[in-house]
């Protein structure tokens, strides 16, 4: 039953997400910045374990992978500016976020965060 809730939800934010964008890009921006996935995550880690040590890592981890996360807005904002269609430039920013994702692992690992 949870996991059935957890995909409702997501589906519900997902269909919100894209329909207020349709009227106004910058409440369906806000919306979607807001880390309601994290925030739901977090109260489902939390009620399924009851540990708040799982909570605490998941927000660090999180905390750093948003960092390497936020190039695929700017890359795929400047391909397309730059002419590239969308699917090519999704494409584009989506590989820039994998290797920058790649590079911030290594980075935390190299810190001792990871």
């Amino acid at each position: 039953m949870q996991y059935f809730l957890k995909v409702v939800i997501s589906a519900i934010l997902i269909v919100l997400i894209s329909e207020i964008a349709k009227r106004s890009g910058f409440w369906g921006a806000v919306l979607a910045s807001i880390p309601l996935t994290s925030i739901i995550a977090f109260v489902f880690l939390y009620e399924e374990t009851k540990d708040l040590s799982k909570v605490v890592e998941l927000s660090s981890f999180i905390f750093w992978l948003v960092i390497p996360s936020l190039a695929l807005f700017l890359v795929l904002n400047l391909c397309i500016r730059k002419g590239i269609s969308f699917y090519p430039s999704l494409g584009i920013s989506m590989f820039s976020t994998i290797v920058l994702y790649f590079a911030m692992s290594f980075g935390l690992k190299k810190f001792g965060i990871l």
